[in-house]
């Protein structure tokens, strides 16, 4: 009976995070600790820029899913710099334009959502927080570009520029070089 017990715990055991790496407590802090500086310092140089240039959107809200991929994975190829920018000004701009041509219609979240990802594609820019920036642009009703570029564009410049400083200052290189 125990040996059934222990079979079946080993077996559903990859269900409850099982599949994932063991990641030292050092690696770890240092992450958080990024995430939450990188974070901060973005979101306070957005909020300044927002009210230098009286907009009132400062904030990309999916942002924190793209901290995540910088500051915890910077070397996978979803968390590099064209993945980041281009990824998220592409939803952004794609999900304008559904709002634009659909209104609020039900077929508008999943269809900016699939153009999104076709246009990352496309592009070659895959970074799956940004299918989350084109929900965000329909549901928040946002009907102009500038959005796309800020808060969407600049807000992905700064915490790739952040996230560039901070990995490599404590011993992480991001982002990926090209290989020869």
């Amino acid at each position: 009976m125990r040996y059934f017990f222990k079979s079946l715990l080993k077996h559903y055991a990859f269900y409850l995070g099982g599949d994932q790496p063991t990641v030292a407590w050092v690696e770890r802090w240092r992450s958080v600790f990024g995430a939450f500086i990188g974070l901060l310092l973005v979101f306070t140089t957005a909020k300044f820029l927002g009210e230098l240039g009286g907009i009132g959107e400062w904030l990309m809200a999916s942002l924190g899913a793209s901290a995540l991929l910088v500051f915890v994975l910077p070397q996978s190829p979803m968390a590099q710099p064209w993945a980041v920018i281009a990824g998220n000004t592409l939803s952004a701009l794609v999900g304008i334009l559904c709002f634009q041509l659909l209104g609020d219609a039900l077929i508008t979240l999943p269809l900016a959502v699939a153009l999104s990802i076709l246009g990352m594609f496309i592009l070659r820019c895959l970074h799956p927080p940004a299918a989350a920036v084109a929900l965000i642009a329909v549901l928040g009703h946002v009907g102009h570009y500038r959005y796309a570029f800020f808060p969407v564009m600049v807000d992905s410049i700064l915490l790739i520029l952040v996230g560039a400083i901070y990995s490599n200052l404590t011993g992480k290189s991001y982002p990926n070089k090209p290989l020869r």
